[in-house]
């Protein structure tokens, strides 16, 4: 039985490495110690695995002396006897909007380091087209010493997990494979058809993998653009974006998306890796580049239609008080990665509001050292608020009674138009 090790062990690589660890033995391995630390104990802060899951893991890696199971660690030395490296760390994009491999490079020198002859390498980090092979393999070499596809081969199978979704996981979810060569790519295939109960899809080569993962999202970012541009028309025409939606949506080939804001870890960053290679190749990507700007703006439209309404109401803008509810980038998920929240709560404080924020999902402190932004512990009990924004669906928020919230000439501003109507003065 070969011995896997997961390289990242966050909201992709630790579902991956504990539904492996059930047929055979997996090492999680995270440079980040007290996240070991916390995995060793069977807790995930993520949210992503069910605490007493990790612990039946860990006791099965004691139990079958480790011929099965799970174990988390922080060192190279105890993934050194590994046949199989699943590298799942995070691929963000800069200041400027470039892709940032620094930990993807850095994972890929770490394991030339412990290569060894026979060994796969497979990348599931969402890359640009032609990245695992020209940017990869190459330190795969160099510090192995190795030679690719005659002393160790690898492998893509781009990451398809949706943070907070319990019905879409990861055994549910087709999953894209492929190879550095036909038999190496057969044989991750049939790794991954080991766990994934929906079933494997072996792409034509790397390049192909790669590509599929980058448009899935890119097509997404691309269509919520266009309804977020359709936002902005129909706000100056004076209707409701949603009302136009619901009554299109009656035919039957009309794609239902809705307005809002593009955050996360997927939808608003690998448009730019694949427009990066674009630009690399001599092509400079119009609709691509186009729908990212029309979405990235979207934070300051709403903090600007909000000031208006103030304005309407006859408020001061200048010290008033206004509260943000919730701060992550998605619904009944603690995931604050890349969240546009954050951007108008900024756009907020910069015209002159006291601006709280509060969501009961999210980590204080993550939000802090992130963004450098405090958020509320709880609602306070005797505040009262000129504005309402409520900004992420959690479920929590619906139970919310607004009017204890809020003065009596308030703006209420429902991003996701999940308030009833009555309560608010606009939605998205």
């Amino acid at each position: 039985m070969k011995i896997v090790a997961v390289i990242g062990q966050g909201y992709v690589g630790l579902p991956l490495a504990l539904e492996f660890s059930k047929f055979m033995p997996v090492y999680g391995f995270d440079i980040n110690v007290n996240r070991v630390n916390e995995l060793n104990n069977g807790e995930d802060h993520t949210l992503e695995a069910d605490s007493n899951e990790i612990k039946s893991l860990l006791k099965l890696a004691e139990d079958t002396n480790f011929q099965k199971g799970y174990r988390s660690s922080s060192s190279i030395d105890d993934i050194k006897t590994a046949q199989i490296y699943i590298v799942t760390v995070p691929t963000p994009i800069d200041r400027f909007n470039s892709p940032d491999l620094t930990p993807l490079l850095k994972a890929s020198e770490m394991l030339g380091k412990i290569l060894k002859k026979g060994d796969t390498v497979i990348y599931e980090s969402t890359v640009y087209p032609g990245c695992t092979e020209e940017d990869c393999v190459p330190i795969l070499e160099k510090y192995s010493g190795l030679k690719f596809n005659e002393d160790f081969f690898v492998g893509y199978s781009p990451e398809r997990i949706v943070p907070g979704d319990k019905v879409n996981t990861l055994t549910t979810i087709v999953k894209v494979t492929s190879g550095s060569t036909p038999e190496v790519a057969e044989e991750v295939d049939q790794l991954y058809k080991t766990i994934i109960k929906a079933g494997t899809h072996k792409a034509a080569n790397i390049k192909v993998a790669e590509a599929s993962k980058a448009i899935e999202n890119a097509q997404r970012d691309v269509n919520i653009s266009f309804v977020n541009e359709l936002a902005l028309i129909f706000d100056r025409v004076g209707i409701d974006t949603n009302d136009v939606l619901e009554a299109a949506g009656t035919k039957f080939n009309f794609l239902k998306y809705k307005p809002g804001l593009v955050g996360g870890h997927c939808i608003s960053v690998d448009p730019y890796y694949l427009a990066h290679k674009a630009t690399q190749l001599g092509y400079h990507p119009q609709v691509i580049l186009s729908g990212r700007r029309v979405n990235d703006m979207m934070a300051q439209f709403i903090a600007g239609k909000v000031v208006k309404l103030m304005i309407q109401k006859g408020l001061n803008i200048k010290g008033a008080n206004a509260l943000i509810l919730g701060v992550t980038f998605k619904e009944n998920c603690p995931d604050v990665r890349n969240t546009k929240v954050v951007d108008i709560h900024t756009e907020l404080v910069q015209f002159g509001l006291n601006v709280d924020v509060w969501d009961p999902w999210a980590n204080k402190e993550e939000v802090l050292e992130e963004y450098g932004l405090s958020i509320l512990d709880d609602l306070p009990e005797n505040k009262k608020y000129d504005v309402l924004l409520l900004a992420v669906a959690h479920n929590e928020f619906l139970a919310l009674d607004m009017e204890t919230l809020k003065n009596q000439n308030a703006v209420v501003f429902d991003v996701k138009a999940i308030l009833d109507r009555k309560l608010v003065d606009s939605r998205l």
